[in-house]
């Protein structure tokens, strides 16, 4: 996905949600986990857990399985409900031997308490297209029936 212009984003949740995302380092792990309420929940394809701590040992995870983790947010709305979206790349290296750049595409649908922190964040993206194709044989197998389920 090519690189859009640098986002004109006025709203200060969205805005201070960014900054602490596109320069997220294990250091500066609190400051994302006073992002989230109490009760927050995040939900991805591989993780649904509640609350800040919970939240912030996905992002611990995350440092500890692969090298150089990026978020690289694209675009941010805020919907007709409240609720926010960001379109984002997450690039990172993985640790095989080749030490493989990748980068996985996806959104988020945010929703905020009354205080501006995040009750819902729920990531959106591909892991059998995005991941597992590129793991040897799990990923032939997935790419045939991805080409057989397809609209002709």
């Amino acid at each position: 996905m090519d690189r859009l212009p640098r986002l004109a984003c006025s709203d200060p949740r969205l805005t201070r949600l960014i900054a602490i995302y596109e320069t997220l380092a294990p250091a500066t792990l609190g400051a994302l986990e006073a992002l989230f309420a109490p009760q927050a929940r995040f939900v991805d394809p591989f993780n649904d857990v509640s609350g800040p701590a919970a939240i912030r040992r996905v992002f611990e995870h995350m440092f500890e399985t692969v090298d150089a983790p990026r978020f690289e947010v694209l675009d941010a709305a805020i919907g007709a409900g409240g609720g926010a979206f960001l379109l984002w790349n997450f690039h990172f290296q993985s640790r095989d031997k080749q030490r493989t750049p990748r980068c996985i595409q996806g959104t988020s649908h945010l929703r905020f308490d009354e205080q501006g922190r995040v009750l819902l964040h729920q990531d959106h993206w591909d892991p059998a297209r995005q991941l597992y194709e590129g793991v040897p044989l799990l990923g032939g197998l997935l790419r045939r029936l991805r080409e057989h389920l397809a609209a002709r």
